[in-house]
């Protein structure tokens, strides 16, 4: 069974992420609970940068926020490409809960970022982000 993320958009939108639990197994176990926690709802991707990445996941809504711990990178072979998810932080081993969406590939990111599931439906959506798009849900669910 192979789990996936689904993030609802306030606005009707519906992303589809396949996570990759072998490659990056704490990162992912980390996103599954702070998303079927509810942790995500509600919270908007603060940061929208069109040909580079949409962020999401602060609670303050700044990219100052956070769940209050991080957890260490899982570096793996996966590629900065388009649809692409990735753990946020602000130093080696200082993720936790804000991730971004990669619209275009993006190699410097590669080796330096965990990169832990990629868009498998509605990346339309993430196109359309102008910044301060709401996440009405984030579940993880098997497959």
């Amino acid at each position: 069974m192979a789990k996936q993320a689904i993030i609802k958009m306030a606005d009707g939108g519906e992303v589809k992420i396949d996570l990759f639990e072998k490659d990056a197994p704490n990162t992912v176990a980390n996103f599954e609970k702070l998303a079927n926690s509810g942790f995500y709802d509600g919270l908007t991707f603060h940061r929208v940068i069109p040909g580079f990445v949409a962020q999401g996941g602060c609670p303050k809504g700044t990219g100052a926020g956070g769940p209050g711990y991080t957890i260490n990178c899982e570096i793996n072979p996966n590629k900065h490409e388009r649809g692409a998810i990735a753990m946020a932080h602000a130093g080696p081993n200082t993720g936790g809960s804000q991730f971004y969406v990669v619209y275009k590939p993006q190699p410097h990111l590669d080796g330096v970022h965990t990169v832990f599931g990629k868009v498998s439906e509605g990346m339309e959506h993430v196109d359309e982000f102008k910044g301060r798009d709401r996440m009405e849900s984030v579940r993880v669910v098997e497959e």
